[in-house]
């Protein structure tokens, strides 16, 4: 199962996040997301365990804790076409009136 873990600490390592969830049982990989031109943290990654029930513990005890100094968000990660469209323009033409 892929979990998405929210509102990470610029200071959080992915060892950190692996160590909290190894508590909960098998973590079969870590990716912390980093912005591509500076490549510091933008304040979000995923963590992936193998057993179903091992994650949803993970999930019920880790959403709404603290880490690093900040209170995590964690849920089941979404596959990118079912998240919500956030709205603003994605392009196209303009049609003016002069």
């Amino acid at each position: 199962m892929n979990i998405y873990v929210g509102n990470l600490s610029s200071e959080t390592t992915e060892e950190q996040l692996r160590q909290a969830f190894e508590n909960f049982g098998e973590v079969s990989s870590v990716n912390i997301i980093k912005d591509k031109y500076t490549g510091e943290s933008r304040g979000f990654g995923f963590v992936e365990m193998s057993k179903q029930s091992e994650a949803t513990a993970a999930i019920g005890s880790l959403n709404g804790q603290e880490l690093s100094g900040r209170t995590l968000n964690v849920n089941e990660a979404r596959p990118r076409g079912e998240r919500s469209n956030r709205g603003g323009s994605r392009g196209g033409t303009r049609r003016r009136n002069w």
